[in-house]
């Protein structure tokens, strides 16, 4: 039931996690404030393709 996703950085569009997420109770995509080392800052993480 779980897939595998990766979260890119919304500002420097660069994919920095991958995390898992349940697709049949989550369907929206998923969002984090994750720190982005190449912005060297927290930023918002969004699952992307």
């Amino acid at each position: 039931m779980r897939d595998i996703v990766t979260m890119a950085c919304q500002e420097c569009k660069r994919r920095n996690y991958s995390t898992t997420k349940n697709k049949k109770k989550t369907t929206e995509r998923l969002e984090f404030s994750k720190y982005c080392r190449f912005c060297r800052k927290h930023t918002a993480h969004r699952e992307s393709k």
